[in-house]
């Protein structure tokens, strides 16, 4: 009989985007960690370095693992490092959780006629092509049973008119979802699923009442989220416990009906 429990002990995750203490990538590590996962504590800018360090500190005081990379994902080259530095960090063979968050991800707020060419690749390099090169990187290496959780967005749904160009980003990141799901489930035993979140208060968006419009169309509370009710519902996906859910793309965002 299995055992009821979410523990993810002997498991190895890497989490993109996690080296800011108030952001969703950090609180999905430290989730994870708490849970007896060995996680990979990902951030981009020198200027995170601290926070990122400090975050670790607080895993590894609290009895988990962790180590820190510092690298861009938006090339093959940086992925490949980052999954490098994790079997070096963990004397490993293998990865068997991925949240590309994507919560490295990047938001262009405006009109879609006011959009530049540079910012539109930015967007999609950190939000699209990023997680396919993580995944080309890590998928040769994931054992039956890998979990692969992409971090989506209610925008992608809703057609948000302040945010079209990243909207649409996540939205092709959905589309990955579900042909990954299919094309590494029966050939490999992962699952592969997109977590959406709504209003959240994060270290990119700490004011409540900016967020205001789509706290009004939430059906749980009138509050946003905060980055453990997104972090908890992605240790329930990477557990054993959801072995049957794959290709979903689950909404975790207070009820927000898209």
């Amino acid at each position: 009989m299995a055992v009821d429990t979410l523990s993810l002990a002997g498991k190895i995750a890497i989490i993109t985007g996690s080296g800011r203490e108030n952001g969703i990538g950090a609180g999905t590590a430290i989730a994870l960690a708490r849970n007896g996962a060995a996680v990979t504590i990902h951030y981009v800018s020198d200027s995170v370095t601290e926070r990122a360090h400090a975050i670790a500190e607080k895993i590894r005081v609290d009895g988990g693992k962790a180590i820190v990379v510092q690298t861009s994902i938006e090339t093959p080259e940086g992925a490949q490092h980052l999954v490098n530095e994790t079997l070096r960090g963990f004397n490993s063979d293998r990865v068997d959780i991925l949240d590309p968050v994507n919560n490295a991800g990047t938001a262009i707020w405006g009109d879609t006629l006011a959009v530049e060419p540079g910012q539109l690749t930015k967007v999609f390099d950190v939000n699209v092509n990023g997680p396919i090169f993580l995944a080309q990187a890590v998928v040769p290496l994931m054992k039956p049973g890998g979990r692969i959780i992409n971090i989506s967005s209610i925008a992608s749904k809703l057609g948000d008119a302040s945010i079209p160009v990243y909207g649409a980003s996540k939205a092709a990141l959905d589309s990955l979802t579900w042909s990954w799901a299919k094309e590494w489930g029966r050939t490999k035993g992962i699952t592969v699923n997109s977590v959406a979140p709504g209003p959240v208060l994060t270290d990119s968006n700490p004011v409540e009442e900016f967020q205001r419009p789509a706290i009004d169309i939430t059906r749980a509370a009138d509050r946003a989220g905060i980055p453990e009710d997104i972090a908890d519902a992605i240790l329930l996906l990477v557990s054993e416990k959801a072995r049957w859910i794959t290709g979903q793309y689950i909404s975790v965002s207070g009820g927000v009906n898209n």
